[in-house]
């Protein structure tokens, strides 16, 4: 089939979208963590609500520690939204084509969506897995990149994958809902261009708050599991920076089904939903929204940059 420039203009303005949302929100998202990462112990908890996080950070005086691995969270916002995007769209233009039709129903929708995350997740856990231990470390002790992945074994990198992979009905849910209010939105609209959905475009306005509904939903459905999903990628409690053995047990999903539900009984699977709700939703409608704002200019770059390489090669075969 060729490169699929569309599917590239598409995972670039969804890429450049993610690195900017997440930059902007990181220390939110760094308190979000540490929040969600404790499980009460003894009736005793370190965060009592999201401020807690924030506050302790000023109080010692360790304000810049919320961006402590900021590095790592683009490079796997980047990459991941990368692959997402170009999976979600190549996947979409292949069914169109190899079924004929005209547009995607939700069902077709939500198995592409899901195709899509897949991919991602697995391409990017280890970068996924060290983003949250480093932000879960305590203030001023977090390690680079290569110290936190060499911490333990190649297999530790890979901790949560069956959660996350689990999880791709979160964004199949989200893109899927935010696709389907868009073309109902847009439907009327005459498109500009061969492709037809490379031109069309948003609003900016309401792109965000198609973003935000399509999250809110896809949020409030999977948050156990994203739970969860934390708390085995956390750093060991009290991580000093030094190395200290893993338990196991705690790691697994069993182990933490049981922590969240001894300590904290069943309302504990919910615990940070609200701060879950806020940072993601922010961050998925500011994605969406840049996306749909840059997405038009990406892909006249894209064309002129490939109509600029085949006229260089033209000149060079004339030679």
């Amino acid at each position: 089939m060729g490169l699929d420039l569309e599917s590239i203009s598409e995972a670039t303005s969804g890429a450049i979208g993610s690195l900017v949302s997440t930059t902007i929100l990181y220390p939110l998202d760094t308190c979000k963590t540490r929040f969600q990462a404790e499980v009460r112990a003894h009736g005793q908890q370190r965060y009592r609500k999201l401020s807690d996080v924030l506050w302790e950070a000023i109080s010692t005086r360790q304000v810049l520690s919320l961006y402590q691995g900021l590095g790592t969270k683009n490079l796997q916002s980047f990459i991941s939204q990368f692959v997402y995007f170009y999976g979600y769209s190549y996947f979409k233009r292949l069914y169109i084509q190899k079924s004929g039709a005209k547009s995607i129903g939700t069902k077709a929708n939500l198995v592409i969506a899901a195709a899509a995350g897949a991919c991602t997740a697995i391409a990017t856990q280890p970068l996924d897995t060290a983003s949250s231990r480093m932000q879960t470390t305590a203030f001023g002790k977090s390690k680079g990149l290569w110290g936190t992945l060499t911490e333990g074994t190649w297999s530790d990198a890979f901790d949560g994958l069956g959660i996350s992979l689990l999880l791709t009905s979160n964004p199949a849910i989200q893109y899927t809902v935010f696709d389907q209010l868009k073309q109902r939105m847009l439907k009327g609209k005459q498109t500009i261009g061969d492709k037809g959905s490379s031109a069309e475009a948003l609003s900016a306005f309401s792109a965000f708050v198609l973003g935000a509904v399509a999250k809110s939903i896809a949020t409030v459905i999977t948050y156990p599991a994203i739970r969860c999903k934390v708390m085995i990628q956390a750093a060991d409690p009290d991580n000093d920076g030094t190395k200290k053995p893993k338990q196991k047990s705690n790691k697994t999903v069993p182990g933490i089904i049981y922590a969240i539900w001894k300590s904290e009984g069943l309302f504990g699977f919910f615990k940070g939903l609200e701060a879950q709700i806020m940072k993601t939703v922010l961050s998925s409608a500011l994605l969406l929204m840049i996306k749909e704002k840059i997405s038009a200019t990406t892909w006249v770059l894209i064309l002129a940059i490939r109509r600029s390489l085949l006229l260089t090669r033209g000149r060079l075969k004339n030679a």
